[in-house]
Order: structure tokens, then sequence, then C-alpha cells
């Protein structure tokens, strides 16, 4: 059992707007600390990524509704589809679909991780501590690697496919670099991006097994013309235009030749 102070409740929410409610765990280090994002639509509701799976996440994002909830996987790393199973739909990109369909791990020891993840980190400015959780959950832990049950997808999404929720559309976007499924959920009406870990305002990997950098600068070239009002991305704050182009112009400075 890890012996940590016990965190309860352990996810917070922060509603964003009267149809957006971010989900977080706010113990996890920011390496592994999700944003689950709960788009609330007239005919169905849309969650965005599941985080750990350290606890149970569907009661947080679940409401009276008779179209029922589509959790959607940005991509299949571990920090995004803890709680997929919890859901009877799920979708993830064509690329990464048979990895949903097998056992995972949820891993809190950072020994397992490389330097391609964790040196982007320290270089940051990240403290990186002996285990990526502060806390634990109410009932504990009993180990810093957890498995994560299998959660095969009832959708299989292609780029250019829409995701319905009534009175609002996301359009997908497959955005690889980081991994070869990475997706975005795109709102053209309203300027909102969901962008997973495509994009965020923090240390971008690309050099993790699955990573594709040539492809990650088309993504980058991709995201910067997109006409976003806000990125609500997988990890970190959430930013506006303008730090958006920052973040791609500054990627593609270094790897575009």
């Amino acid at each position: 059992m890890i012996d940590l102070p016990v965190a309860s409740p352990w996810f917070v929410q922060v509603r964003v707007s009267d149809t957006l409610t971010l989900v977080t765990e706010p113990h996890v280090h920011p390496l592994l600390r999700c944003n689950v994002w709960h788009v609330q639509g007239r005919d169905r509701d849309l969650v965005v990524d599941t985080a750990l799976g350290l606890r149970p996440l569907r009661q947080f994002v679940e409401r009276e509704l008779d179209g029922g909830l589509l959790a959607v996987a940005t991509h299949t790393h571990g920090d995004h589809v803890g709680g997929m199973h919890e859901f009877a739909e799920r979708a993830v990109h064509r690329a990464e679909a048979h990895a949903l369909d097998r056992a995972g791990l949820a891993v809190l020891d950072p020994g397992v991780f490389g330097e391609e993840v964790l040196g982007p980190y320290r270089d940051a400015g990240y403290d990186i501590p002996a285990l990526l959780v502060d806390a634990v959950p109410a009932g504990g832990l009993d180990a810093a690697l957890l498995e994560i049950a299998p959660a095969p997808a009832t959708r299989v999404l292609d780029d250019g496919d829409v995701i319905d929720l009534g009175d609002r559309a996301f359009e997908v976007l497959h955005l690889p670099g980081h991994s070869p499924g990475s997706i975005g959920l795109w709102e053209a009406a309203s300027g909102i991006l969901f962008s997973g870990d495509a994009v965020y305002d923090g240390p971008l990997l690309d050099e993790l097994e699955g990573s594709d950098v040539v492809a990650y600068v088309a993504s980058m070239r991709r995201l910067r013309d997109l006409p976003v009002t806000v990125v609500h991305g997988g990890h970190e704050p959430s930013f506006g235009r303008e730090r958006l182009v920052a973040i791609c112009t500054e990627y593609l400075d270094r790897h575009d030749a």
C-alpha cells in the first residue's frame, strides 16, 4: 500500500460555462494530470478523455439525459483512458482503436519513464518526485503500476467525422505526432478546440514510442492556421489563439527544416 495522505474527494470540478465542466485530479503531477472535459449537449453529452482511472469518474460527468454519454479518447496513453471502461459509448481514432482492446497501465512511478518523457519536464522547471501523486484516493492505492481495464471502442473515428450533440457539433481533426491517433475536436461555430496532447501550454512530448516529428510538424502547421477562440488542451490551463500561434511557431522553428 502506498503511504501518502488520503485526498477526498479525488476529483475536482470547475464549471467553465453553462455547458462545459473541467474535471481534474489535483493530487496528480502535471505530467499525468489529464484534463477531463464534460460538454453538455441537447441530445447527448460528450466526455473528452477519462484520466488515470485511480477512482471512478462517471458520477462526475453523468446527468439525467435520454440521449446518452459518449466518451472520446483524444489518444490512448494511460493518463487519458483510465476511465474509458466506465462508459457504454466509447470513441477513438482508427489508428489507436486496437489499444483500447487490451488492458493498459496507469504508471505513477517516474522511474518507468525515460528521459524522452521526464527530460522536457525537468528542462521546463518541473520537479519530478518519487511518485507522480502527492496523495491517494479514499481506499488507497496498492501499487504505483495499476491495470487499466480493456474498453473496446464502440465507434472508430477518422479525420472529418462529426460528433453531433444535437445543438452543437464537433469535427474530428486527426493531429498525429504525439501519437499516431491523436485527435482534436473542433467546433467551428464557437472556435472551441479540444486538442488532447496534440497541443497544450506545457512541455510537448514527441519522442515517445509511436511519436513522429514529421507528422507533428504537419499537425502544428494545421493547428496554427485554425481560427480558434479557445484551446482546451489535454493538460495545463486553456489558452487563446495568440498563445496557440506562439506554441506552434516555436515548435516549427525547432523542427521544420
